[in-house]
């Protein structure tokens, strides 16, 4: 499929811009690829916000929808809270209005959490997002719900997505469940950033709550999946080296062009499954530097990988054929 034919995917707003974000936020919909972005870093671990223009501008020419920060892929709890402050702050300017920046403000202590929601809002951000505090985890949906109303009044301005990352974050409510509970017990909420490989329970949410809660897939090796069942929006890892490969997929799935959108996918299991053989999220930062967007090593308790490691990666993503078709 000829690259002129892709379709550049864009987050709605059904807000005006004369309405101030201080007011209550209204329906919000993101329809495409939104990458989770890398925290650059220095080689003795600490922030370097310097390569962030430049990965900004390659993103919003490779027609992503949006950004999402400080999130896992961006080692957000691994950040001071000041760090992820000054990281989303760099995003934020970098974007300068061009495309969405959703800004991860989970956090251990709630308190916390409510404060970098505060700033996020306070630095521009378009939306906040958080996972639940996982050293002690809610006991219910209810304690989750009264948590995340929580965190959302120090941003009563903005859209507000759950991000439900059970596999890192042990709290694991069936979030059918969450989102019946939540549509009369927190109705502000706006969304939920799904990242697991329980396909049928986000059918199901899809299915129920797509008028009411925007569900936004967040599995990248699984997209046609989370396509089939009715996402609509996508967020990813991945999408920051590889965006073409998934708008392509994208575009023959809407188009009935299963086969070919089948194969497509397998290119981007295969892709996945040459990184994951090493730490993943080292392996990914690698393959930044890889196609000229560094953004440095990780940071503890991460290692970065060697440089065996990094050829040997970089040898087995030239045999899938990365470099042409990313």
């Amino acid at each position: 499929m000829n690259s002129d034919t892709m379709k550049q995917e864009s987050l709605s707003h059904q807000t005006t811009e004369s309405q101030p974000k201080s007011q209550e936020p209204g329906p919000m919909q993101l329809e495409g690829l939104v990458a989770a972005t890398f925290t650059p870093m220095t080689a003795d671990g600490k922030i370097d916000c310097e390569p962030i223009g430049a990965m900004v501008d390659s993103l919003v020419a490779s027609g992503v929808a949006g950004l999402y920060v400080n999130g896992s892929t961006g080692e957000g709890v691994s950040l001071t809270g000041r760090e992820r402050q000054q990281t989303a702050e760099a995003f934020i300017k970098a974007v300068a209005g061009r495309i969405p920046v959703i800004v991860q403000v989970g956090h251990n202590s709630v308190q916390e959490a409510r404060e970098l929601a505060e700033h996020a809002q306070a630095a521009g951000a378009d939306a906040i997002s958080a996972t639940p505090p996982t050293y002690f985890k809610p006991a219910s949906i209810g304690l989750l719900l009264d948590s995340l109303r929580e965190i959302m009044r120090g941003a009563p301005g903005l859209p507000f997505y759950y991000y439900h990352i059970p596999r890192i974050t042990g709290v694991d409510f069936d979030l059918h469940a969450l989102l019946t509970q939540a549509s009369q017990d927190l109705p502000e909420l706006r969304g939920v950033k799904y990242t697991s490989q329980a396909i049928y329970e986000f059918q199901a949410c899809r299915a129920h709550f797509a008028g009411q809660f925007d569900l936004l897939y967040g599995c990248d090796e699984m997209l046609l999946s989370g396509l089939s069942a009715g996402a609509s929006g996508a967020v990813g890892s991945t999408y920051n080296f590889a965006p073409g490969l998934y708008r392509r997929i994208i575009d023959a799935y809407r188009q009935g062009e299963t086969e070919a959108a089948r194969e497509l996918q397998l290119l981007s299991v295969e892709m996945v499954q040459a990184f994951v053989r090493y730490p993943a999220l080292p392996a990914q930062k690698a393959i930044m530097e890889m196609v000229d967007l560094p953004v440095g090593p990780p940071r503890l308790p991460w290692r970065d990988l060697t440089m065996q490691e990094k050829k040997a990666l970089e040898a087995d993503l030239k045999k899938l054929g990365f470099f042409e078709w990313r």
